[in-house]
């Protein structure tokens, strides 16, 4: 049986050991780390299967250092919240995060939350090593090399900002709605938003747009939800 690796990213040690008990109860190997600094130390070194990071941590805190592991790894990411504010979920997932969860957790939320974020990653690395390049004229998806090329350059995207725009791109004569959006790139089993969806068009648009694409590649389709659209569909 595979066992899967954990980084724990916490500046109390009460958390860190309660985290590390939940997880090596089933099964996980866990590495833990006291502060951002000695997080992104440990990730140039070691490759995990998830990172459990908390936002409030002094010096860097979780949103800065999401931002700057996503510079260079793909791995999922699930951030711990002592706030439920829509601001701070909407900063952690633009940064990069995969999910959150607020504290206090109950363990079996816990280990079925960074279950699975394995699992759809996985899922995830298995479905773009069958797909095929896809190009419509300056914008170029690469599901094997998990790039995107905007005029021949490479933009930076978030793993779930990523699987969206592939997914669209994919499927571009179907319309999706937000639903199906979520559970395809989440999972069934994800626990948030559905205005998580939107946040995501609303980055991807954002980021092509200041590449240079001179044209919208997700269309919302009014009632539905969103779908891919090509330059020849915005004359």
């Amino acid at each position: 049986m595979q066992q899967f690796k954990a980084l724990v990213v916490d500046d109390e040690w009460n958390m860190r050991n309660l985290l590390r008990i939940y997880l090596m109860n089933n099964g996980y190997e866990v590495t833990e780390a006291k502060d951002g600094y000695e997080a992104l130390t440990i990730t140039r070194n070691m490759a995990f299967d998830v990172i459990i990071l908390d936002v409030m941590m002094p010096g860097m805190d979780g949103i800065e250092v999401c931002e700057k592991i996503r510079e260079t790894s793909q791995t999922p990411i699930l951030m711990l919240t002592a706030r439920s504010e829509t601001k701070d979920k909407v900063s952690g997932i633009n940064a990069g995060a995969d999910d959150y969860l607020v504290k206090p957790f109950e363990r079996e939320e816990l280990i079925a939350r960074v279950f699975a974020l394995i699992r759809r990653s996985h899922v995830s690395e298995n479905n773009a090593s069958n797909s095929k390049t896809i190009v419509h004229n300056e914008l170029t998806i690469d599901p094997e090399g998990r790039q995107v090329l905007v005029l021949e350059q490479p933009v930076d995207f978030t793993p779930k900002e990523f699987e969206l725009l592939h997914l669209l791109a994919e499927q571009y004569k179907r319309a999706f709605s937000r639903e199906t959006l979520l559970n395809s790139i989440w999972g069934e089993d994800y626990y948030g938003d559905i205005r998580t969806v939107d946040t995501h068009v609303k980055n991807i648009r954002d980021k092509v747009r200041k590449a240079g694409l001179p044209y919208n590649p997700i269309q919302t389709v009014w009632g539905v939800g969103y779908k891919f659209q090509g330059p020849e569909q915005c004359k």
